[in-house]
């Protein structure tokens, strides 16, 4: 390739590796070589003129010929059920038992390394299927009513050791079928326990059997024809979706684009409503043809969304064969995922855990990443897990990315540092991604997630440093971790933002015209001295979401900041939320809680908003400015 630029005298530099190009980059002196997928950016230089505009163009090689055919009837490896119905349901029911028996213990489970997909050919299938850790629940056709279930997919407080309460029912997921239950259904979840596409013919039952403690959760793209009842949820996000009727509230009950779902009455009680959600796209998924072929199907874009996008009809969208996916299983590797995806090949990732040698490189405009059964991807050696150019409409859905014990400096970054192209047509989707810093192993990163691309949407994730774990996992100077997500992209859109325990600022949002729909974070629980976590001189603590000094366009709506400062209950956060004190900067029904009253918040936003109170109340702050 060759660079040029119309200014007499002017030099140009450029880099290859995505980075931006300053005066001191590679002086372009001679046509490049482009032998391997690159991204090269370049700048003109001439004393006495400001620099250019920063030029990108990102080459693919090897990829002309599109991905090597692979079989629309894949081997999905071991860890992959797939039931039919002309199965018996005693067969159906044992297999189902015998899995929920492995990942059901929260003290044994929550950090094995077992991971676990079921998936229903289209039918009827008389069963109850509990469902635990790492364990994905699926339908195979095409819309929910194609698969059938006459019974349940619970998600209780299963353990004795629970002692009643769901606070750590995570990673697992159900979607894209029907449930007719008996007495309701119950999802009585926390973090990373998405529930999609569901069609419940009754009541959905958000809470344990017991009433304790819950710490949900994500319902999108369902209808209950019933009563959705959060009743002890301590908070719940609810996006393009149809209920019957909802009951309930704690502190942080959040709906966009819900018919039935009540109204904006924030703080009492604490429901936050938007009658539709700015932009969003359904998750892609995994269906059977009437050929008995694999597809993906990949829903379309929708702008001002409400209700479930299935039921007036099929989901819009189009779909791709399994024969433009690799199928990543166990053996795989960095080299052969990053092989399959030079070649232009989406990738269906199945349950396991994945270490990582090098960086996962997606190169090509919309690329399809679809995970399930919670595979996990380990970075090794302190690098980073996924990068993604800055292109449009790639897919990211349905994985956990477990820090390695040598620290990264990010997980995923979406778009290099000054990405500049617009894809408010065809943005990148993260959906159901989940990012965990400590709990399993040791793990280190500074950020687990960076947005530089525009118009990107984050739809459902749980950034988690790890507040417990396996022996020798946890700990101020063991887990470390600065901040879950940095958006420096503009126009980027949040819809279901759960952030969590990291040591300094958990978000920080410095792109233009930033939207978050719901936002849950707990600060980090294990602060040793207020020295130790000082935003600035005199600033005790670190706000949970930070909005850029230099913003000047950002508006956010039900969010909740939480502290339980137990090692150390003298500790304190001036505030949770920092923003600059502009009129197009608006945040909406924002709240802070001292969890039993273990160390204190000052302020909800900026100077504004009561202390926490010592009796795990909320305070709240229903506009700011």
């Amino acid at each position: 390739m060759t660079l040029a630029d119309t200014t007499a005298g002017a030099t140009i530099r450029y880099t290859r590796d995505g980075s931006t190009p300053s005066d001191t980059s590679t002086l372009y002196s001679a046509p490049i070589s482009v032998t391997a997928t690159t991204t090269v950016k370049a700048i003109a230089i001439k004393s006495g003129l400001t620099n250019s505009a920063v030029t990108s163009a990102t080459y693919t090689i090897g990829t002309s010929a599109g991905c090597p055919t692979q079989s629309d009837i894949p081997n999905f490896g071991p860890n992959v059920h797939i039931y039919d119905p002309t199965m018996s349901s005693a067969t159906i029911q044992a297999q189902l038992d015998a899995q929920f028996a492995q990942m059901k213990d929260t003290a044994t489970a929550q950090f094995s390394e077992n991971r676990v997909a079921q998936l229903f050919k289209p039918g009827t299938y008389a069963v109850d299927d509990n469902v635990g850790f790492y364990t994905s629940v699926a339908g195979l056709g095409q819309n929910p009513d194609d698969v059938t279930i006459n019974g349940h997919v619970t998600v209780d407080a299963f353990n004795a050791s629970d002692a009643g309460n769901a606070t750590q029912n995570f990673w697992r997921s159900a979607e894209n079928l029907a449930i007719n239950p008996v007495g309701g259904n119950r999802w009585a979840v926390a973090q990373a326990a998405p529930f999609r596409r569901i069609d419940v013919h009754g009541d959905l039952q958000l809470y344990p059997a017991s009433y304790g403690w819950a710490s949900g959760g994500y319902v999108a793209d369902t209808k209950v024809s019933g009563q959705a009842a959060s009743i002890s949820q301590q908070q719940w996000y609810t996006r393009d979706s149809d209920l019957g009727s909802w009951a309930g509230g704690v502190w942080n009950m959040v709906f966009s684009g819900t018919t039935g779902a009540p109204a904006n009455t924030f703080p009492n009680p604490p429901e936050t409503t938007l009658a539709t959600t700015p932009v969003s796209r359904d998750v892609p998924y995994l269906y059977i043809d009437g050929a008995g072929k694999y597809r993906v199907f990949l829903p379309s874009l929708r702008t001002n969304a409400s209700g479930a996008s299935w039921v007036n009809g099929s989901t819009p969208g189009t779909s791709q064969p399994m024969s433009q996916f690799y199928v990543v299983k166990a053996g795989d590797t960095a080299a052969t995922i990053n092989n399959a995806l030079s070649q232009g090949c989406n990738l269906f990732v199945t349950p396991g855990v994945y270490h990582l040698n090098q960086t996962l490189n997606i190169t090509r405009a919309d690329t399809v990443v679809l995970g399930i059964g919670y595979p996990t991807f380990v970075p090794d050696n302190g690098v980073n897990a996924i990068q993604v150019a800055d292109v449009d409409g790639v897919r990211l859905k349905g994985l956990l990315i477990d820090a390695g014990t040598t620290n990264s400096a990010a997980l995923l970054t979406v778009g290099p540092a000054g990405s500049s192209a617009t894809h408010g047509g065809n943005p990148t989707t993260i959906q159901d991604l989940f990012f965990r810093i400590g709990g399993q192993i040791a793990g280190k990163a500074t950020t687990s997630l960076i947005v530089n691309s525009n118009n990107t949407i984050i739809d459902h994730i749980w950034a988690w440093r790890a507040d417990h774990g396996n022996a020798g996992t946890v700990g101020w100077t063991t887990n470390t971790a600065d901040t879950g997500v940095i958006v420096n992209g503009s126009s980027v859109l949040a819809t279901g933002l759960f952030v969590e325990h990291y040591q300094k600022h958990e978000v920080v949002w410095n792109g233009q015209n930033g939207k978050t729909i719901f936002f849950q974070n707990e600060m980090p629980y294990d602060v040793p001295n207020q020295g130790a976590w000082m935003s600035a001189a005199g600033v005790n603590g670190y706000a949970a979401y930070k909005v850029g000094a230099g913003v000047t366009t950002h508006e956010a709506w039900g969010l909740g900041s939480y502290c339980y400062f137990n090692v150390n209950p003298a500790v304190n956060s001036y505030h949770a939320f920092e923003v600059p004190n502009t009129p197009g900067v608006k945040f909406h029904d924002a709240l802070t809680v001292s969890l039993g009253g273990v160390g204190t918040i000052t302020h909800v936003i900026n100077d504004t908003g009561a202390a926490t109170a010592s009796n795990t109340t909320p305070s709240n702050v229903v506009a700011y400015p």
